[in-house]
């Protein structure tokens, strides 16, 4: 990006991502997974086995005796109720597989520790500058930086132009002054002749400093406990 302002600095090229996650350490992060229980499913499933044989044997009991249940109609229920079982515990094993992936996942996030992940959640701004990517709409001839506190307060607007690269955000008002520590998240405006055309949340690279697990799974934590789900974070790269 080759625009340059009093509070964001062309930074180069975004280097290519980390694609390969370490082993974890278990002296970092544990499993945080229990296996699930089994007795549960067993209990169901003989208990409805008992009410399916309940249901067969008042059917027969008050069938017409002029025209009586054929044989075979009586194996296709037996084979439906075997084929539903067979359903409940298939679905009992892919719960244990999706819960022993879940396990897998946390463990390979925490190899991700000491990598930098690009995230768009919000993220501790301190004494160092920021670094964005920004990726404006392509038909912009303008386009504003947006910086939101942790609140969801707008703090700060700023033109960047409509270049596509990466910027080092240092914070500063039209003042020249520092804005507050704390956490911040942006936003791209995108506009063409004067008119928004487009609204885009920017990526933010933070330092992964542990993970711990979120209601939605794994979490990364940053700088001064800010943290963000696997699910916002699109990009690892090795720190620069």
């Amino acid at each position: 990006m080759t625009a340059v302002t009093g509070n964001t600095t062309a930074s180069g090229a975004t280097k290519s991502p980390s694609t390969g996650a370490g082993t974890a350490d278990t002296n970092t992060a544990g499993n945080a997974t229990t296996s699930p229980s089994t007795g549960s499913t067993a209990v169901g499933t003989n208990a409805d086995f008992t009410t399916f044989l309940k249901l067969l044997t008042t059917q027969l009991q008050n069938q017409d005796p002029l025209n009586p249940m054929e044989g075979s109609e009586f194996a296709v229920q037996l084979a439906t109720f075997s084929g539903v079982e067979q359903q409940a515990l298939t679905n009992k094993l892919l719960g244990e597989m999706i819960a022993q992936n879940g396990s897998g996942g946390f463990n390979q996030a925490a190899g991700w520790i000491g990598k930098e992940a690009r995230t768009t959640a919000p993220v501790w701004f301190g004494s160092e500058a920021l670094t964005l990517d920004i990726a404006p709409h392509p038909l912009a001839d303008d386009v504003e930086l947006i910086a939101i506190d942790a609140s969801g307060r707008e703090i700060l607007r700023e033109p960047i132009g409509p270049g596509i690269g990466q910027v080092d955000w240092y914070g500063r008002n039209a003042s020249g002054q520092k804005l507050p520590d704390g956490r911040y998240s942006f936003r791209l405006e995108s506009r063409r002749d004067g008119e928004v055309i487009a609204t885009s949340d920017v990526g933010v690279y933070a330092l992964i400093e542990g993970v711990r697990t979120g209601s939605d799974g794994p979490e990364l934590i940053f700088a001064n406990d800010a943290s963000a789900p696997v699910s916002q974070i699109d990009l690892l790269r090795q720190p620069e």
